[in-house]
């Protein structure tokens, strides 16, 4: 999987002259936190929620309201953007894109192709459109976690029972659990009572839980 199949296309950008109080009347509009800065088509910056947070006046707790406006309408984002930015091309697989994401500690990345932006991939794209599917969430059945799978040969085991019982898939793969030097095997079912499936699995020697959707 490419981070183009999980980018967000529709970008709301803005122009480095925009004042602080128009960026987060934009945030505030579109509910989100960040927005990237784009000049003649060009990539300059961007600038956040936290940032502009930061960005305000020092002492607020001195001015009104309409003070405080004013105070923002003058400082444009050009003085607050961040400039050091952490691009991906749009053919950058998804495990280097996560990589790059946790290695510069950034819950976003531009996603730049010739210069031009051309999408942004957050940590909700990642959960939502890599991490729920592959966890199954939000899909009905019941999940069961099949301890200790040591390889292909118990692997095979396990779907064999599976098969034998015509049972569907939604999902399956292994979890390493941290610090046990073991791993797990997890099965999503579309069935709703995996009862069957679970006795055949403890004839066979395994050890098997149920595990809340």
């Amino acid at each position: 999987m490419y981070i183009s199949d999980v980018m967000t296309t529709k970008v709301v950008t803005v122009s480095s002259s925009t004042s602080l109080a128009d960026a987060r009347r934009i945030m505030d509009t579109h509910n989100i936190r960040r927005l990237p800065v784009v000049d003649k088509g060009k990539l300059v910056g961007i600038v956040t929620r936290a940032g502009h947070d930061r960005a305000g006046p020092a002492n607020v707790t001195s001015l009104n309201i309409h003070e405080i406006i004013h105070l923002l309408s003058k400082i444009t984002v050009k003085e607050i953007m961040v400039k050091d930015l952490v691009t991906v091309s749009p053919d950058a697989t998804v495990e280097e894109a996560v990589a790059l994401a946790q290695e510069k500690k950034v819950g976003s990345l531009l996603v730049v192709d010739e210069g031009r932006l051309v999408g942004m991939a957050t940590t909700n794209d990642f959960f939502y459109k890599i991490l729920n599917p592959i966890l199954g969430i939000g899909k009905p059945g019941s999940r069961i976690v099949i301890r200790d799978v040591n390889g292909p040969s118990d692997v095979e085991r396990v779907v064999a029972a599976i098969n034998k019982l015509g049972l569907e898939v939604f999902t399956m793969f292994m979890l390493p659990i941290p610090d046990k030097n073991r791993e797990d095997f997890v099965v999503h079912l579309s069935s709703e009572d995996p009862t069957n499936l679970i006795a055949e699995l403890q004839l066979l020697g395994f050890t098997v839980e149920r595990r809340a959707r």
